[in-house]
């Protein structure tokens, strides 16, 4: 049940990231782009824990998982703070 959890999560965040870029293609506005952008690399985290807890449970994929949405996190908000200014 934990992973079927989980392959939700990471296809809940990919069909968010697709419909904000898909958004950002047709408006053009910036916050979208930075917006699909966080989620695309939060749809890699998420990826990341099924890897991780499900396929390989002996390797520790934490740190990786940790760096992804920490970047995909710090891209949303350099991108708030850009259009911001």
């Amino acid at each position: 049940m934990k992973s079927i959890a989980y392959i939700l999560c990471a296809l809940v965040s990919l069909l968010c990231a697709v419909m904000l870029l898909r958004g950002y293609f047709r408006g053009r506005h910036r916050l979208l782009l930075w917006s699909g952008l966080c989620f695309a690399g939060l749809t890699i985290a998420n990826g990341l824990v099924f890897l991780d807890l499900v396929v390989f449970p002996q390797i520790d994929l934490y740190p990786a998982r940790l760096a992804v949405s920490a970047i995909s996190v710090l891209i949303l908000f350099l991108g708030m703070i850009w259009e911001g200014a």
